[in-house]
């Protein structure tokens, strides 16, 4: 499997994501449900305090991603939905931050949106990953 980042611009780079990712030939691809600031029991976890909820939601993906023999590498897009647009861009770091630590930068999209399936909830994160048969 081989990946390649297409970014036709520049001004990503301060968002930490890529306009386009490429995968060729995976032999697995992995579609994540929404995941939010949930405990293992399925409550909203951090009501009110979006960083805490992005943390716990990215930690959320990486849990399932593992328990799938995948990696956060392995993320070819993410689709963010909020309810509050400027607390997410103004956390962003914790969305994008755990990625460019490992040098990814996934597509995204950010969406806002009027409500989630838990009104204490204000975030929720999507992901499509693909991998080769190394993984």
């Amino acid at each position: 499997m081989e990946t390649r980042t297409i970014n036709p611009w520049s001004w990503q780079e301060g968002f930490g994501f890529s306009h386009a990712t490429e995968v060729t030939n995976p032999s697995r691809i992995l579609t994540l449900s929404g995941q939010c600031a949930t405990g293992p029991d399925g409550a909203p976890q951090h009501k009110g305090d979006m960083r805490a909820q992005l943390k716990l939601t990215m930690e959320n993906i990486a849990k399932v991603l593992e328990d799938a023999g995948y990696r956060l590498t392995d993320v070819a897009g993410i689709r963010v939905f909020t309810t509050d647009m400027d607390a997410t861009l103004a956390n962003w770091g914790e969305i994008v931050g755990p990625f460019n630590a490992l040098g990814h930068r996934p597509a995204s999209t950010l969406i806002g949106v009027t409500r989630l399936f838990s009104p204490d909830l204000l975030v929720e994160i999507e992901a499509t990953a693909y991998a080769g048969g190394e993984s």
